[in-house]
């Protein structure tokens, strides 16, 4: 199998989406994914998978912690921007327990770092949760590459 038929293959799983969010010396850096799972209860542990190339990797190394934004379907542009597919948008941070988070979210998880592992090219960064907020509203959804709205 290629690499083509691999990603097809993986577009037929779908997913919601999340922000994650982090910062270090100072600069808050911010990405779309939609790697992300719950892992366990006791502890509170979720998973991100990060590029190994991705800045957000160098930055979540230094911040040692970072939040997960799980986006409404109100915020589509919020993962476009995210995912460098609108450029020249200034997005502003709320904070919560000191860490960036994307106001509107239905969830935004506060996490420090419990583990890391690398995976091929990227890393996996297990992530135990210190606090999180919750409001209700859609999902925001991905699949076969493109966003799929609930509601719609």
């Amino acid at each position: 199998m290629d690499d083509r038929m691999f990603r097809t293959a993986m577009g037929k799983f779908a997913t919601g989406v999340t922000v994650i969010a982090s910062e270090a010396d100072g600069e808050v850096h911010g990405m779309t994914a939609n790697a992300f799972m719950s892992v366990s209860l006791e502890p509170k542990l979720i998973l991100i998978s990060v590029g190994k190339n991705a800045k957000m990797n160098q930055t979540i190394e230094k911040a040692q912690k970072f939040t997960v934004n799980i986006l409404s379907e109100a915020q589509q542009e919020m993962s476009m921007i995210f995912a460098g597919q609108l450029k020249d948008r200034h997005v502003v941070f709320d904070t919560f327990e000191g860490m960036p988070v994307l106001e509107n979210s239905l969830v935004s998880l506060a996490c420090k770092v419990y583990n890391t592992h690398e995976a091929g090219d990227h890393v996996l960064y297990v992530g135990e949760v210190i606090n999180l907020t919750l409001q209700d509203g859609e999902p925001l959804t991905f699949f076969e590459g493109k966003y799929n709205l609930v509601n719609s």
